[in-house]
């Protein structure tokens, strides 16, 4: 499954299922396939940043530049298992570990204040100021019981947002 081969046997949409911890039915496997292999436009066996933004809900997503770096050069494995945590069948830590990813830009294993920060004015832009994106946070992260100067964990997002009103799901259409 390296490169990109013309039809998925049995074996693959198997191993593709238990490498997404069976988030995805067989026919979901087989949908996703044909819609990676759309993406992979050269049939190079994985999906380039430009061929992620090909995708005109992901090119429009205001945190798009911080997705492309999770999703650069995916094979079909990887893509299934990166979209298995907006699996309606997820759970809520997996769903967390992506939303910690998106913040952990540097990929360092923790998030601080001025990544937060960041991934704000993305999603704000010119809607709020610097001064109400800092109030914001710091009012946030006291009332979740931390400072300006904490560095968040993925065990601190998750205890902070472990809220199972969390709706971060897609819908996987059949072909």
């Amino acid at each position: 499954m390296g490169s990109a081969p013309s039809m998925l046997t049995q074996y693959d949409i198997e191993e593709v299922q238990e490498h997404c911890n069976n988030l995805f039915t067989q026919q979901e496997i087989v949908s996703l396939y044909k819609r990676f292999c759309q993406l992979d436009r050269n049939a190079k066996g994985f999906i380039s940043a430009d061929e992620f933004l090909s995708v005109p809900e992901f090119a429009m997503n205001p945190l798009s530049q911080r997705l492309l770096k999770m999703v650069d050069g995916l094979n079909f494995k990887d893509f299934v298992a990166f979209l298995s945590a907006f699996s309606a069948k997820s759970t809520v830590p997996q769903k967390i570990e992506i939303i910690f990813k998106v913040y952990d830009s540097d990929c360092n294993g923790k998030v601080s204040f001025s990544d937060i920060i960041h991934v704000l004015h993305d999603l704000t832009g010119s809607f709020m100021s610097d001064k109400q994106r800092e109030e914001v946070l710091g009012q946030f992260l006291r009332e979740a019981g931390y400072t300006r100067e904490s560095y968040l964990l993925l065990d601190d997002f998750i205890k902070i947002l472990d809220n199972p009103d969390l709706k971060m799901e897609v819908e996987v259409p059949d072909d």
